[in-house]
């Protein structure tokens, strides 16, 4: 069984340095994670310039790209051997609701779906006060593989998890939830680079706002691991009556 770890934090992040640990023995291990931080880079690939891959350590290497170029070139070509599973994260921050759109962590993990494994994406959520302690979420992240390992989901489920920031003792339990919604994010900051020029900085992630019980947002703040199954298919099958009507006529 081999295991391909990655994140959107990058190579040195505490969190991948926490999930490798957590997950030794249960897999061979291969980390392959960008050079830098590319927290909101979603799903881009890289298209215009080639990549560079850097070996750190045995089975670690960074990549000078986004979460989703380390799968894709892990799994296409990097190795002369196949991986059985992509595990992304430890995030630095939660990703619920809306977050998973921009979401480096989580775009690794769908990268993993498109090219046919079993995923998982983990995200802790920050402390109000105090410096990240990945010890929970890293126990979380081993019981988490273990049993996706000994029992196996539909290979098209990516599976979304996000870890309130306290004791592994202090956590409620596993529960599973459906995304939220936040309100609008602030507004952009506009200041002043040190030559005088305009510079905006992207405004604060908005609130909770459907935020109700079955929500991961309810789940992470009231003390339980929210585990949220995705999908790829982003078709509103719904809406397909509703537009196939709207479009006649036209053309």
């Amino acid at each position: 069984m081999k295991i391909l770890v990655s994140n959107d934090d990058g190579y040195r992040a505490p969190g991948i340095l926490a999930l490798r640990q957590s997950l030794a023995g249960l897999a061979e291990l291969t980390v392959v994670a960008p050079e830098r931080n590319h927290s909101g880079a979603s799903n881009a690939l890289t298209l215009e310039h080639p990549l560079r891959v850097t070996e750190v350590e045995e089975r670690s290497y960074f990549v000078t790209g986004t979460p989703t170029d380390c799968v894709h070139l892990a799994m296409s070509g990097l190795f002369d051997f196949e991986h059985d599973m992509v595990v992304s994260g430890i995030n630095n921050g939660e990703n619920l609701g809306d977050d998973v759109l921009y979401s480096g962590t989580v775009a690794a993990a769908i990268e993993g779906r498109f090219l046919g494994l079993p995923t998982v994406a983990l995200s802790l959520r920050r402390p109000e006060h105090g410096e990240m302690d990945y010890a929970a979420a890293a126990q979380v992240a081993r019981l988490i593989v273990q049993r996706l390992l000994e029992h196996p989901l539909d290979r098209n489920m990516i599976l979304n998890v996000n870890i309130p920031h306290r004791p592994y003792g202090e956590l409620r339990g596993f529960v599973t939830t459906r995304l939220g919604h936040r309100h609008r994010a602030e507004r952009a900051v506009k200041a002043m680079d040190p030559r005088g020029r305009v510079v905006y900085w992207v405004g604060a992630a908005g609130e909770g706002q459907d935020d109700g019980e079955g929500t991961d947002f309810h789940a992470v703040a009231n003390g339980f691991v929210s585990v949220t199954p995705l999908q790829v298919d982003l078709t509103r099958y719904a809406a397909l009556e509703t537009v196939r009507d709207w479009l006649e006529g036209l053309g």
